[in-house]
């Protein structure tokens, strides 16, 4: 059974940090897609609170949409089998759409959204993330737009969660597992 040893009182990226990004995210985005519609997708359940600020911050008409998708469950190691609790609907057909994630670390499971959504034709499909985590990349993905890229740790914050826990910190931390031996 896994415990934890840390709480995540210490922030590895601060509120104020992350508003200062969005916003700029926002006007970027805001400026690649001047005068035209914009779908956002947002990847339930880690990415709400990244979405909805985010979407405050584009000055552009939007529509949302939004996907559930599991890969953790309640693990600190993300799996290789993903799966669409939750698909939305398929009203990207012929639209700009910009899928918003908490985080990409391995890409399975941005590859796996990819495959499911690139069939429904989109004008345009890209990625934006709050965090990237590189050092984890085991598949090849394409991200337009990312807030910060960070270490090789377990994250919560911010959406981020540990067994669904720590959602509603404003801040990114990092939380340290061990596996209790009893």
């Amino acid at each position: 059974m896994e415990k934890l040893i840390t709480s995540p009182n210490k922030a590895l990226i601060t509120e104020a940090q992350i508003r200062a990004r969005i916003r700029e995210l926002g006007n970027q985005i805001s400026i690649d897609y001047a005068d035209q519609e914009l779908v956002l997708v947002c990847v339930l359940r880690g990415a709400t609170l990244f979405f909805a600020d985010l979407a405050r911050e584009i000055s552009l008409p939007l529509r949302f949409e939004f996907l559930q998708i599991s890969s953790y469950n309640n693990s600190t190691h993300p799996s290789k089998d993903i799966e669409f609790i939750h698909t939305g609907s398929d009203y990207i057909k012929h639209r700009n759409v910009l899928i918003v994630e908490d985080i990409i670390d391995t890409g399975h499971t941005l590859n796996f959204l990819l495959e499911h959504l690139k069939p429904l034709n989109p004008k345009s499909l890209k990625i934006c993330t709050l965090l990237n985590k590189p050092s984890r990349r085991q598949v090849s993905v394409h991200i337009d737009y990312a807030g910060f890229e960070v270490p090789n740790v377990f994250l919560v914050g911010y959406g981020l969660d540990y067994a669904q826990m720590y959602r509603n910190l404003p801040y990114i931390a990092v939380i340290e597992p061990f596996t209790n031996s009893e």
